[in-house]
């Protein structure tokens, strides 16, 4: 299974390239695939490259589930809730 993740660019690099924070990891993308992009714009970051612009508000909804999947995956069903 392949996974894009919403990143938001802090600082363009170069032409080709962007400082985004994926997570509060800071990594370099390429952003050969995307025009445009500013810092403060949301991508869609996948292998290494941005593959689109993002709507913000679409953005910080998808990061949200993404944090509540791995709070759900944190509790396992074999382990008895508190």
């Amino acid at each position: 299974m392949c996974l894009a993740i919403p990143a938001c660019v802090e600082e363009i690099v170069s032409e080709d390239c962007a400082i985004v924070n994926l997570s509060g990891v800071r990594r370099e993308v390429s952003l050969a695939l995307v025009e445009g992009v500013q810092p403060g714009d949301y991508v869609i970051v996948h292998v290494g490259f941005a593959l689109q612009k993002i709507d913000p508000l679409e953005a910080e909804h998808t990061l949200a589930l993404f944090a509540a999947m791995q709070t759900h995956e944190g509790h396992s069903s074999n382990e008895p809730e508190e």
